[in-house]
């Protein structure tokens, strides 16, 4: 587990100074990625659609529904604050990402906009500094795809343990029956970002139940994931 947290740390840190010189890690893919079934079907699916469309963020704020006493956890919070209207949203944000040069420029944008945030943590999802029951709202969107069994759960544990009683959470999880899927895993192995996740939906649900309350269930990014709305249970 712990290499595997080091390599994702290690790609995102990668995407961000790529991304500081105007370079995308997704340029110039290799034939055997643009011409793979499954990736000519993710791109299709994928390539008209506004990211902050399909990948749900609409619905995340709705189902939230972000106020000005609330406090809001983005678990593997990449740079949701800068793309995807976090930064709009009434709540007072918090986010916790592995990569440490993810939170250096969020931290350069929040200074740079005058943002009124609570804590930007550099570290893993599964281990947090925050107190029990801290937090009224959270998400963790594109994270858990790049983990096993074990971590999953640990991290599913960490934010029950951070998150209020009946506080809401939206996730998601690789759809990896899904040609969509197996094409976005193509561009994550690309990157550097090896997809471990191994559950089937209900074997997830199986062990979800266990902390939270499953109030709805939405395909997501094109049905290359599946997005869970839930309600946390103590």
């Amino acid at each position: 587990m712990k290499n595997q947290l080091e390599l994702i740390a290690e790609s995102y840190d990668k995407g961000i100074d790529y991304g500081r010189r105007g370079i995308s890690l997704y340029d110039d893919l290799p034939e055997y990625i643009t011409n793979n079934p499954d990736y000519i079907i993710y791109k299709k699916t994928t390539e008209s659609i506004e990211p902050s469309v399909y990948s749900g963020y609409k619905e995340i704020r709705e189902y939230l529904s972000p106020t000005t006493n609330m406090k809001f956890i983005d678990l593997g919070c990449c740079l949701n604050l800068m793309f995807n209207g976090y930064d709009q949203w009434a709540s007072t944000y918090h986010g916790v990402d592995i990569s440490s040069k993810t939170i250096e420029l969020l931290n350069e944008f929040s200074t740079n906009n005058k943002l009124h945030i609570g804590a930007l943590i550099c570290g893993s999802i599964h281990e947090t500094p925050f107190d029990a029951n801290y937090f009224d709202i959270g998400a963790c969107i594109g994270v858990l795809e790049y983990y096993k069994k074990d971590f999953v759960e640990k991290a599913l544990i960490e934010a029950h343990r951070i998150i209020k009683p009946g506080g809401k959470l939206v996730l998601d999880i690789p759809n990896i029956v899904s040609p969509a899927c197996r094409g976005m895993i193509l561009l994550e192995e690309h990157a550097g970002r090896t997809d471990q996740f191994d559950m089937l939906p209900l074997d997830f649900e199986n062990m979800l139940c266990n902390y939270f309350e499953i109030e709805k269930v939405e395909k997501a990014n094109a049905w290359a994931m599946f997005q869970y709305f839930l309600s946390c249970k103590k």
